[in-house]
């Protein structure tokens, strides 16, 4: 017997409504999704706002955690003196006023003393040699071990490479001119001009150049050319000396503050350190790039006398940089530790350096 058009017609109604009430149920019980709360952090660093090479390091690191989290955590810089001072990053980071900072190492003798080491060593590890041993020598291990007590986990984020002697008042021709002399210059290259008769004095760098100009300091390290153009050394002394014996492969630290870390998503922790590395590689080869030019500069426009320190000098430095790590390693464990990893890899790296990229440099025309 034939169905009916009218029952044919109500069946059809019947699955409609079947489908229609099963797609609406799949509505309801779908998840909902909520767009993610952007997170916010906040970066001070060791540098005046934006100056180049160090405030712009800070500047990219935190453009590149920005755009490779896609916003979902959006870092805000600060310099030194907006939030907390130069030499305050570590205790602010480590309290959590700030979930990171940029800065030296090499600042926080008075906290971390093995902590020089990571900043840079008289006569210690180029930037190639010191990224080695730290990525790959245990030195990144040795760093993080020592700042874990301070709820803080560092990474390195930017390399000087070898940088100026300094600026001086008067010529230097014997490691006795440089007694009684009152130089701006920090870590344990502060500690072997001591020993030579100088007066350290350890102040931030946007004082720096006031400080040599009024003679309040007789001579000042800073970094390279690009960086003490950017200052206008030029405009308080003349003489200009190398090779950078106390900080031959400066790193500069981003400083984490682990909780705030921790309470990341596992993507997002990754981000973060990925992007100290990148911007670890980038400002030295930037530097290398703009040290080229602004010696130039430096020259040929402003007079400036670029010397040599004598090879007596360098010899003694070398010898007083000796005995002082030794001693320190002599009464500090945590320095004996960090200096022996150090000193090793040192040795290693310059046995295979010999055969490579010095026998090569001592060979290439210019």
């Amino acid at each position: 017997m034939r169905e009916s058009y009218n029952s044919m017609k109500r069946r059809t109604l019947l699955k409609s409504s079947i489908v229609s009430l099963g797609a609406t149920t799949a509505i309801v019980n779908a998840p909902v999704v909520h767009a993610k709360k952007k997170i916010r952090w906040k970066m001070v660093t060791a540098w005046p706002k934006n100056f180049p090479g160090l405030g712009a390091g800070a500047n990219h690191l935190a453009k590149l955690i920005n755009t490779m989290s896609a916003g979902r955590l959006q870092v805000k810089v600060y310099g030194a003196g907006e939030i907390v001072p130069a030499f305050e990053v570590f205790d602010a980071v480590s309290n959590g006023v700030a979930e990171m900072g940029h800065s030296a190492a090499l600042y926080w003798k008075g906290k971390v003393e093995a902590a020089q080491f990571f900043g840079g060593a008289p006569y210690g590890l180029t930037c190639q040699e010191m990224n080695a041993w730290l990525y790959y020598g245990g030195g990144l291990e040795l760093w993080r071990e020592l700042y874990a007590p301070f709820n803080l986990l560092p990474a390195a984020a930017g390399n000087t490479g070898v940088q100026m002697a300094g600026w001086f008042n008067k010529e230097i021709n014997s490691l006795e001119d440089l007694s009684g002399l009152k130089m701006r210059i920090p870590g344990l290259g502060g500690e072997v001009v001591k020993l030579a008769g100088a007066t350290p004095v350890n102040i931030p760098g946007g004082e720096v150049f006031t400080a040599l100009k009024s003679g309040a300091i007789d001579a000042t390290e800073w970094m390279g050319p690009y960086n003490d153009l950017a200052f206008g050394f030029y405009k308080a002394a003349k003489n200009y000396y190398y090779p950078g014996w106390h900080e031959p492969g400066t790193t500069m630290e981003c400083i984490i503050h682990k909780p705030a870390l921790e309470k990341l998503s596992k993507d997002l922790q990754s981000i973060v350190l990925r992007a100290c590395q990148v911007v670890n590689q980038d400002m030295s080869a930037e530097l290398t790039v703009k040290n080229a030019e602004a010696l130039t500069v430096l020259k040929t426009q402003h007079g400036v006398q670029v010397k040599r320190l004598p090879d007596d000098v360098l010899i003694k430095l070398r010898g007083l940089s000796e005995k002082l790590v030794t001693d320190l390693a002599d009464k500090n464990l945590s320095i004996k530790k960090v200096y022996q990893s150090f000193s090793a890899f040192r040795k290693q790296a310059t046995a295979w350096h010999e055969i490579s990229e010095r026998a090569y440099f001592n060979k290439r025309a210019i």
